[in-house]
């Protein structure tokens, strides 16, 4: 009789209008009343049975007439019978409530055991029960979407756009209008450091997303957080062990659209020099061309070979689930790129408005290559005390040729006949990126329900390696559309190449103190803890200029390949002696104490955190700069304060407040310039952190495990903002360099709406955003004096800040059909217009036009645990365009475009992308 009494609680029943002969139901958990996707129901003796659908839905079609025994089960959940009445019409509907096993519910309870943390399921109980405003991307839901890697998943996420790279893939993420810089990343929770040469975003294009459990986007932060989040916090979490032996193994091979219609460009690697003559032969060495293997300049152009993309992750629990182990690998091979066309403009020193002096048709062939481990071993002592190791390792070598020819329109042009100066530039580029982090955690239980203890010991690393990058530059003459000649002339820096590395390395250590404590009958939470990271940073760059030995050579008469000439190189001491081979390190220490308290219906969590800086850089070749090194300390105290009001067991209200801060890059302090290949740039000592109040207000609906409703509004506060802006120079003699700078007070705020809903095998996943930010600036502009001479004038202008799209929006149409094994996914991501580059004169900035980017995925499921996928990208061609707003009439004259009222200055396509794979799991 007791056995039986549970089942009998189990089942509930609920009558509406049915169609004749049909029997409808649902199934849930009946402990969170989450649906469940894909139980088993079967009619027992006859040939009836279905699996529930995404929303826990069935349908049992013409069943007969009479009294039978329905039967549902689900793994990990005790199997459930009950006698029902079928009529021959109006049958009711049955809603069918699950328990668990007893061994699910000690898995529970047991410190070694845990749900799957990469359901859906999942997913949406971690959004309700979470203190903070958290989006999550459950695991399975990447693996079957179009997305490859971490950057191209987390533009699905409400209020998260994405800044691509030149082959179109997603590369940073942008949260709610703020710009890349303000945001950081975790992997299971601990921040690493950025392979980027030049600022501390990490580019999430390095992860592959079949080693991650799940992605959590967090939009607030509590005082046991990092602090130097405006935009929000993303935290990898990563695969973990579980109950039982399982092992997933995938394999794919796929192909570029782009590269069925044109040949792909590259060069031999193997030619590569790691280090530099400078390096291999020491500071007092003289190079000749005989140091600069002819590799990069060996040129072949044909069809790649199809992409390669597999995964394997295997993983269990040994010794009565006490040791959990799992190894999971990935490695991807594809083949991107994209046909660019630029349009550069005029000095606007000497025009009002921007005049297209040339055009620039480029070409970018690249070869990506991206590999991926992730090991974990945790071990339970006993229920109070368990010890974890997280080490990860990614990987990202990129071999990217780019080939441009630039028609001059300033001098010489005739549209009429086709004459025309043009100048020929190819480059070839490896570059390798690395991560490695290594966490050692410790979770206790000194009292058990009321004093916890958990520490992390971290140590991470992270690389950028561009080893030996060659330019070549040559000039040639066009004559009534045909290209007469093609010369080498030793102006300006014909060929170069060059050696830019860095290394970060990080350790840190983490405490975490909690003791509860009952207070008038309710429990509160009391925390306290602490931060301390050592990080050091070493940067170098050298680079060399070659000249063709003899000059005006002619292409096919004098040479036909780049190896035939002969160079004498310019600089045979290099150029290591600059600015951007320099030394910096950064220490943070940081303290925080937090209250959690749970009354009836409310959840408040507030706090303090205090964290204290110590940046600095030292110039090992400072070449006259007046501050060759540099220093800036601060303390930083920061509240915050996080509500959770349940207004039913179904729906709750969150409000949030907290404060936090951006810190200057590495990069962006040092005062010495370098020149890139649009533009010149320096650092700027003098710069601030920026520091901003954030509020947060979210409605959330959760109806049942699947499906929600999310509300919400945000407003930030932000003091000394940093943006770019080209600023000319006095000091080097008027030159204009892109500089990073405080700009007073920005605001930003706007509204956030998520929303999940399945009906039987179908389902939509639709989330919009809107955001309006305001920043001041100062801005030059020309006015004709008496004489007719162009004069300088300042005036301020308000803008949105940089990367800020006014609307987001992502809308997925999902189909499951688990009897047939099928899942398909139709995705469309629009992000709104925003600014690309940031000018210092009025109404030239540079803007990105609003796009649409649709990918489709599908997989078929077989009875023998293998499947069939199949992912497409960017099914629509959505190009790239860059433009500056208003038109110039000089700009007819020209091949230049316009559109909308707006002058053309960049337009980039990529074609589609596809991959057919089996996977497989046990």
């Amino acid at each position: 009789m007791k056995t039986l009494l549970p089942v009998l609680f189990c089942l509930l029943f609920s009558i509406t209008a049915a169609r004749a002969t049909s029997l409808k139901g649902y199934v849930y958990d009946q402990k969170t009343g989450e649906a469940l996707v894909g139980a088993s129901v079967l009619l027992e003796k006859t040939d009836r049975a279905v699996l529930t659908g995404l929303d826990g839905s069935f349908e049992i079609k013409h069943p007969p007439a009479g009294t039978f025994t329905i039967k549902v089960s689900y793994l990990m959940y005790k199997t459930f019978s009950q006698q029902i009445n079928i009529l021959k019409e109006n049958n009711p509907v049955v809603k069918i409530f699950l328990s668990e096993t007893k061994d699910a519910e000690l898995h529970e309870v047991m410190i070694s055991a845990k749900n799957d943390g990469s359901a859906e399921k999942t997913a949406r109980r971690i959004e309700q029960k979470s203190p903070q405003l958290v989006n999550v991307v459950s695991g399975r839901a990447m693996e079957v979407s179009p997305d490859l890697t971490v950057a191209n998943v987390i533009q699905r996420v409400s209020g998260v756009s994405v800044e691509r790279s030149s082959s179109g893939d997603g590369q940073y993420a942008i949260l709610r209008g703020m710009d890349k810089r303000y945001n950081y990343t975790l992997v299971n929770g601990v921040k690493i450091p950025s392979p980027d040469n030049k600022y501390r975003y990490v580019p999430l294009d390095i992860f592959p997303s079949e080693l991650l459990e799940r992605l959590e986007v967090y939009k607030t932060l509590n005082s046991n957080m990092e602090a130097d989040a405006v935009g929000g916090a993303i935290n990898m979490v990563m695969k973990d062990a579980p109950d039982k032996l399982q092992l997933k193994v995938n394999l794919a091979t796929g192909y570029s659209q782009l590269f069925m219609d044109r040949g792909f460009t590259s060069f031999n690697t193997n030619g590569i020099n790691r280090k530099s003559p400078y390096e291999m032969n020491g500071k007092d060495y003289k190079a000749t061309q005989l140091d600069f293997p002819k590799g990069t300049i060996d040129y072949s152009s044909k069809h790649p070979a199809p992409g390669l993309v597999g995964g394997l992750s295997i993983g269990r629990r040994f010794l009565d689930n006490k040791l959990g182990v799992l190894l999971a690998g990935s490695y991807q091979n594809t083949y991107r790129g994209s046909n660019s066309t630029f349009y550069n403009s005029s000095n606007i020193d000497t025009d009002p408005f921007a005049t297209i002096t040339s055009r620039e048709d480029r070409q970018y062939s690249e070869q990506q290559q991206r590999y991926g481990t992730h090991a974990k071993l945790d071990y339970a002592f006993n229920p109070r005390h368990k010890l974890s190791l997280y080490n990860a390792y990614v990987n990202l070598q990129s071999t990217q040729l780019r080939d441009s020819k630039q028609t001059d329109f300033s001098s010489g042009y005739n549209q009429e006949s086709g004459n025309a100066k043009l100048n020929y530039e190819t480059r070839s580029r490896f570059i390798e990126q690395q991560i490695f982090n290594t966490t050692l955690q410790g979770e206790h239980q000194l009292i058990p329900k009321q004093l916890k203890l958990n520490w992390s010991a971290v140590y991470s690393s992270a690389k950028n390696d561009v080893p030996d990058q060659s330019t070549i530059n040559i000039l040639g003459i066009r004559e009534n559309f045909a290209e007469r000649k093609t010369v080498v002339q030793s102006i300006g820096d014909v060929y170069t190449r060059r050696w830019e590395r860095n290394t970060e390395e990080d350790k840190a250590g983490y405490l975490d103190l909690t003791y509860t404590l009952p207070i008038a009958g309710v429990n509160v939470d009391f925390s306290a803890g602490g931060l301390y990271r050592d990080k050091q940073r070493s940067s170098f760059y050298n680079s060399y200029t070659l000249t063709p030995t003899t000059q005006n050579l002619e292409y096919g008469k004098d040479f036909n390949n780049y190896g035939d000439i002969s160079w004498t190189v310019k600089n045979p001491a290099g150029a290591v002696n600059n600015p951007l081979t320099y030394d910096a390190s950064e220490k943070i220490s940081a303290g925080y104490g937090m209250f959690k308290l749970n009354a009836e219906n409310l959840e408040v969590i507030g706090g303090l955190r205090v964290e204290h800086t110590d940046q600095g850089y030292h110039m090992l070749f400072p070449a006259g700069e007046l501050r060759p090194t540099g220093k800036q300390v601060y303390t930083d105290y920061l509240p915050s304060m996080n509500l959770k009001y349940k207004l039913s067991k179904k729906e709750q209200l969150r409000a949030s407040y907290f404060r936090s801060l951006n810190r200057p890059g590495f990069y962006e302090l040092i005062p010495g310039g370098g020149n890139r290949e649009e533009y010149k740039e320096r650092g700027n000592p003098d710069l601030k952190r920026a520091l901003a109040d954030n509020f947060d207000l979210r409605y959330e609906l959760f109806p049942n495990g699947t499906d929600q409703l999310m509300a919400g509004a945000f407003y930030k506060n932000i003091q000394n903002p940093i943006e770019y802006t080209f600023q000319a120079d006095a000091t080097r003699g008027q030159d204009t360099y892109y500089v990073p700078g405080n700009f007073g007070t920005a605001k930003n705020y706007g509204l956030e709406l998520d929303y999940i809903k399945f009906f039987h095998q179908f389902g939509i996943k639709a989330n919009y955003t809107y955001t309006h930010s305001r920043i001041t600036t100062t801005k030059t502009y020309r006015v004709r004096d008496a004489n007719g001479d162009l004069q300088p004038l300042s005036t301020n202008q308000s803008r949105p800040l940089f990367g800020q799209s006014a609307h987001i929006a992502n809308i997925s149409l999902l189909y499951k059909d688990s009897k047939k094994g099928w899942d398909a996914q139709l995705a469309a991501s629009y992000t709104g217009e925003r600014i690309n580059t940031i000018s210092q004169f009025l109404n030239n900035d540079l803007w990105q036009k609003g796009f649409i980017q649709m990918d489709a995925s599908a997989e078929k499921k077989f009875r023998n645990n293998l499947s069939v996928f199949v992912k497409a990208g960017n099914l629509l061609n959505t190009p790239l365009k860059l433009f500056i707003k208003g038109t110039n009439e000089k700009n007819l004259q020209t091949t230049a475009q316009e559109f909308d009222g707006n002058t053309l200055i960049r337009n980039d396509y990529y074609k589609q992308n596809y991959l057919l794979g089996l996977r497989y799991k046990l």
